[in-house]
């Protein structure tokens, strides 16, 4: 009667099946299931109780290490046998990503042990409790034949491979506004270990759990990752500590700067929401979405004062990378420019857009935990060095992006199901949620003195432009249509102007020159595009820098370009010297260009805005001029 009752609940096993098999290579075999057992966390031995059959065929293919059945056996290929036995397999090399035959093998029996484990059904510690209780108690009274009635509607815990929380950081996101639909592709590929994991979420789990077992750095290349599976099975293997400090490429204008640098999450004060109002171009038109970091300067105890240390503040922005000069509507539609994480110097993104897109921006700061603020930045970071997707201006813009990284970095529930395409509106849902602190914004004078709000430089003109309306009988009615005028046409005014005037004048002709500049640039895409400058040695030089600019200056929006084939996630010791090393000589090499089309950009110009931009450039030095004679004049110091 006690050969019927069931079993207690036992560890994994793994059986050799050891027909044919010499002395020597059953031992050989044993050692390396031994030795694949005792890496397994000790959770994965316990919830996988049950018997797996271990075999050697003959019948694999020439390059395939093994493959696991759906419930218990196990298939290594024979071939490699041999190898394993004599002890050549633990110096072979493979070319493959472990190194050794051994290794390989190794790795195989934990990614196929995975696989099973992946299968099982995986039940609450006290579910499975009960139901060896209930079965022992009807094995008692005789009911054999009811035991599976002990089992019930117990609910199930997902596995690995379909846990959402894996998913969003393996890289199947959800769709935003597709009621839970996962990605069908997976675009976090750039600093891959194996491809082979990105075919689909059962390799990913199987793939990483050889490297989270086998490779003492995946702890720091993707501690997303590792913080899962150590959670999961409530034990790590052991592994060196992890430097504080996180690398990433600044992609900021300035070519004389080193662009390789480094965050510490622990600097880090706050996340903000930032947000870029609205314009009129067609791309723009529903704002963009960023995230801001507060970051406290060295020595600066973490607080509100980090907020008065601008020069350390990064932001992380999605944009479309475009690698030619053309920024097409349709290619936005289909998905034709890659979406990259860059990071940019806040400095940069104000300038960028209060003073020449004339668009406020809000830094709206966002409420998270401090441990939700740290995943966050390392999310942010592996993003930064792994993922190349598609951008689409309707379905996978900058709110799309800037919302899955929210999701897989904080790991926040109130973000799981939080839909919105459109930026302004994502900071709407964001404040709905209890997530966005938008009372920062209520007092405007307070906004702006505290950097929770940056003005566009709109207003300012608007109001220079009033001061030129207060003293001169100028018939514009608007600061556009002053500056829609030619150069040549305000000049008049310029020796009628007071000292006042003359200070708000040389404010304005500053603007029109960033507005020519930007007029410029897009006359600049449509020459490059039209072919218009094929027959002009000058021109064709120019367009030579602008294409090697661009060819030189896509490592800062895919950094993982400087580092080749080899390694993967967020890169480590070796790795950044070879960054420090890559990154400087490309950034003398843009340095070089910049200074040579600077030179040259003229060349691509039409005479009409070449001739506008050098009359709004005299225009600036007469007005300077003419300031700086009144106001030695009115006995003031002389002015620069």
């Amino acid at each position: 009667m006690a050969l019927l009752g069931s079993p207690a609940l036992a560890d994994l096993q793994l059986r050799l099946h050891d027909d044919g098999l010499s002395a020597a290579e059953r031992q050989a075999t044993q050692a390396l299931l031994d030795e694949a057992l005792q890496k397994l966390p000790p959770g994965f031995k316990t919830r996988l109780d049950r018997t797996v059959t271990v075999s050697w065929d003959a019948r694999m293919p020439q390059d395939a290490y093994g493959q696991a059945s759906l419930v218990s056996t196990l298939a290594l290929n024979r071939r490699l046998l041999p190898s394993l036995t004599d002890g050549s397999a633990a110096t072979t090399q493979t070319g493959r990503p472990h190194g050794t035959v051994r290794e390989e093998l190794l790795a195989t029996v934990l990614h196929e042990l995975t696989h099973i484990y992946d299968r099982a059904r995986l039940w609450a510690p006290d579910q499975r409790r009960l139901i060896v209780q209930c079965r022992r108690q009807l094995d008692s009274q005789g009911k054999v034949g009811l035991r599976d009635e002990c089992r019930g509607q117990p609910e199930r815990r997902f596995t690995l491979s379909d846990d959402p929380r894996l998913l969003d950081l393996a890289g199947w996101p959800q769709y935003v506004g597709r009621r839970g639909e996962r990605e069908q592709e997976n675009h976090q590929d750039v600093r891959s270990p194996d491809s082979y994991e990105l075919s689909s979420p059962k390799e990913f789990i199987a793939v990483n759990m050889e490297y989270f077992l086998l490779d003492p750095s995946y702890a720091c290349r993707r501690p997303a990752l590792h913080a899962y599976l150590s959670t999961h099975f409530g034990w790590a293997p052991a592994h060196p500590p992890c430097s504080p400090e996180l690398p990433y490429l600044n992609a900021g204008n300035d070519f004389a700067k080193q662009p390789l640098g480094y965050i510490d999450p622990e600097r880090v004060y706050s996340v903000d929401y930032l947000l870029a109002e609205a314009n009129q171009n067609w791309v723009s038109r529903w704002g963009h979405s960023m995230l801001r970091l507060v970051i406290c300067a060295p020595g600066r105890p973490r607080g509100p004062d980090c907020r008065l240390d601008l020069d350390q503040h990064l932001v992380l922005s999605y944009r479309a990378f475009v690698n030619d000069v053309q920024l097409s509507s349709w290619g936005g539609l289909v998905g034709s420019y890659p979406s990259r994480l860059f990071v940019l110097p806040l400095g940069q993104v104000i300038d960028e857009y209060t003073k020449t897109e004339l668009r406020s921006l809000s830094s709206v700061p966002l409420k998270l935990s401090r441990e939700e603020l740290e995943n966050l930045v390392r999310q942010a970071l592996e993003m930064h060095w792994s993922y190349d997707g598609n951008y689409y201006f309707l379905s996978n813009n900058c709110a799309v992006e800037t919302l899955k990284v929210l999701r897989s970095g904080t790991a926040n529930p109130q973000l799981t199901s939080l839909d919105n395409i459109m930026p302004n509106g994502l900071l709407e849902v964001l404040e709905g949620r209890g997530l966005a602190d938008t009372s920062v914004l209520d007092d405007p004078r307070e906004a702006l003195r505290l950097g929770y709000r940056f003005d566009s430089y709109r207003d300012r003109f608007a109001a220079m432009f009033k001061i030129l309306k207060q003293q001169l009988p100028i018939p514009q009615t608007t600061v556009e249509a002053w500056l829609e005028q030619d150069a040549e046409q305000r000049r008049a005014w310029f020796q009628r102007a007071d000292l006042r005037t003359s200070a708000a004048m040389l404010l304005l002709e500053q603007a029109a020159l960033r507005r020519q500049l930007l007029l410029a640039q897009d006359e600049v895409k449509q020459r490059y595009l039209s072919g218009r400058s094929a027959n002009d040695a000058r021109v064709d030089k120019a367009n030579q820098t602008l294409q090697q600019i661009l060819a030189n200056s896509g490592f800062l929006s895919k950094p993982a370009e400087l580092l080749g084939q080899g390694g993967y996630g967020l890169p480590q010791a070796q790795e950044r010297e070879q960054l420090l090393a890559s990154s400087r000589e490309r950034q003398a090499q843009l340095q070089s260009l910049s200074v040579d089309l600077d030179k040259e950009a003229r060349a691509l110009l039409g005479p009409e805005r070449d001739k506008e931009i050098r009359a709004v450039e005299t225009n600036t030095k007469l007005i300077g001029d003419h300031l700086r004679a009144l106001h030695k004049a009115s006995g003031g110091l002389e002015l620069p």
